[in-house]
């Protein structure tokens, strides 16, 4: 009896562990505890024109942009949703590290705060908060994660 109560603590303990980390398919496929805020979350957001919500998912990378290097800095690309909206990730560099293995076609997993705008939205704070007053967000690249 003992060994089943061990057992069945140590699952559970592995479960909320693995729950905080980001899990991926090797195709840029979202799955993970944030899987509600996928496509169709961003699609809402983008139609009602909303701001200031934390969404996840994962897209193909269409254009990679230049660094935006005016106040803090950002590295900027596209991404394009399975559903075929657009976002633009700007990534803050002054915080979290830069990821320069980035190429045209890759895909990407995300979690941060979407912003509306005419395009499809932005997707910013993909990053810890260093004051911790923000929720932390985090780009997936080629299995390594980036905060």
């Amino acid at each position: 009896m003992k060994k089943l109560l061990l057992i069945f603590i140590v699952v559970i303990a592995a479960y909320g562990l693995l729950e905080k980390v980001p899990k991926f398919f090797s195709k840029g496929t979202f799955i993970g505890s944030e899987i509600s805020t996928s496509d169709l979350s961003i699609e809402k957001a983008f139609k009602n024109k909303k701001s200031n919500i934390q969404l996840g998912g994962s897209g193909k990378i269409v254009k990679i942009l230049p660094d935006d290097i005016e106040g803090s800095r950002h590295q900027k690309f596209i991404i394009e949703l399975n559903s075929g909206q657009t976002l633009l990730i700007a990534h803050n560099i002054d915080i979290a590290p830069r990821i320069s293995t980035l190429n045209v076609g890759d895909y990407i997993n995300f979690y941060g705060e979407y912003e509306w705008n005419s395009k499809g939205g932005v997707i910013h704070w993909t990053h810890y908060d260093p004051s911790g007053r923000h929720e932390a967000g985090w780009l997936n690249h080629g299995g390594k994660v980036y905060q």
